[in-house]
């Protein structure tokens, strides 16, 4: 029994040791980069970064002072509240230093060492360089300094604790850097350092496990994003998000306005476009529209194209539902107004299994980004206070089974569940 305590000890202990190595990996010190301008440029670059990483809308709260921090984001383990990133000394981070804001982009600690919980993406930001890290410091520290208090976070328990998360950063979390394709064009691995980084696109759009973690930042092979139930769809899908057959100027586009001729956005990506990638570079933006032009594309199945079986009933109430609701934007064969209103008829978000974005956008309405380059965008009223569960998984149904869409109906469980479950 003496052998089997001591055993265990050691096996618990040895656990320990090992949580502890990893978690401290990548600690090593790096010196700050050595400035290539005046200080207002260097804090005019790192105001042009935050933007890239769309720092101030976790940092602001509704109706707060600018990244003065408290806003809730929901997780499936609680809430977590965005921290104070103004220049005020005893709340803010006016008394840190650049090496201290470095480790907590690269390392995901805070300035006292407390490990950080990933709704801070810092595992997209491990690959953020120095230099790019000082500039953002730079602009920070260089905004006004605003006390208040950051707020305790209401995660459950275990989540709440440093052990679980060491934890979990033991298990899904290792600190690095970006290092360039020499087979790639500059172009492309500024792109690919955008993407993987600032950008934090794989934030959303690669699915996640049930503590929360991406087996592989850059697989961006789509995901349901957790407590909004919005799904990101893939990008490496020409069913889905896929770009390899748009022209470049058009991804450029919808990242730059919200509408392309390919295509726009709406939900979560309509803020990604307002608040961050319509203030983008236009040579950022190209190099990023090369890179996932360049990811490897999954072709759909091939399959016939069956008309998908409808009933009687559910095919004339949806038909009745359309033309009440539909027909005066999008047209008696769903094709939609050029410029204006979306077609319906071959459009992939459509016909995509995946069938989340579709109901939100019927329950709660669908507005693309106001833009610099699209001031006035079309949009979608919301029907949730219109149409119940079965009217939207009728009409839906009819949308995606009309003028050769063949597409799986749309159920009324599927509504009611997004209904239901959607924080808004």
């Amino acid at each position: 029994m003496k052998r089997v305590l001591i055993a265990l000890l050691v096996a618990a202990l040895t656990l320990v040791a090992l949580v502890a190595y990893l978690n401290l990996r990548g600690e090593e010190k790096i010196a700050p980069a050595a400035p290539t301008g005046s200080a207002a440029q260097l804090v005019e670059r790192g105001a042009y970064l935050a933007r890239v990483g769309n720092c101030m809308t976790c940092h602001t709260d509704r109706g707060g002072a600018a990244f003065a921090g408290g806003r809730a984001i929901a997780t499936p383990f609680g809430v977590v509240y965005s921290s104070n990133l103004t220049g005020d000394p005893k709340t803010g981070i006016g008394a840190w230093s650049a090496d201290e804001f470095w480790r907590a982009m690269h390392n995901g600690r805070s300035r006292d060492g407390r490990l950080l919980y990933p709704a801070f993406p810092y595992p997209n930001y491990t690959t953020v360089t120095r230099a790019d890290s000082d500039a953002i410091f730079a602009f920070l520290r260089s905004q006004p300094g605003v006390q208040q208090a950051n707020k305790e976070h209401g995660l459950r328990w275990p989540f709440n604790t440093q052990v679980a998360l060491a934890v979990w950063r033991a298990l899904y979390f290792s600190p690095g850097s970006y290092v360039e394709d020499t087979r790639k064009s500059a172009e492309w691995n500024r792109g690919a350092y955008l993407v993987e980084g600032l950008g934090h696109c794989a934030a959303c759009h690669t699915a996640r496990n049930a503590l929360g973690a991406s087996a592989n930042m850059m697989d961006l092979s789509g995901g349901l994003i957790p407590m909004q139930n919005w799904y990101a769809p893939a990008l490496t899908s020409a069913a889905e998000a896929g770009v390899a057959d748009w022209p470049v100027q058009d991804v450029v586009r919808v990242m730059q306005t919200g509408v392309s001729p390919r295509g726009s956005v709406l939900g979560p990506m309509a803020e990604v476009v307002l608040h961050s990638t319509q203030h983008w570079s236009d040579t950022d933006l190209r190099s990023m529209a090369v890179f996932l032009k360049a990811l490897p594309q999954t072709a759909p199945p091939q399959v016939p194209r069956e008309p998908t079986r409808v009933g009687t009933t559910v095919a004339e109430r949806g038909a009745k539902l359309y033309e009440q609701h539909c027909v005066q934007c999008h047209g008696d064969q769903g094709q939609g107004v050029p410029g204006a209103y979306p077609p319906l008829a071959g459009n992939r978000a459509v016909l995509m299994p995946q069938t989340a974005n579709l109901v939100q956008i019927v329950l709660h309405g669908g507005y693309a980004p106001a833009t610099a380059g699209n001031p006035r965008p079309f949009g979608m009223p919301p029907y949730v206070l219109t149409l119940n569960d079965a009217d939207i998984a009728t009409v839906l149904t009819h949308i995606r089974t009309s003028w050769g869409n063949a597409a799986p109906i749309v159920t009324e469980f599927d509504v009611a569940r997004q209904r239901t479950s959607t924080t808004q």
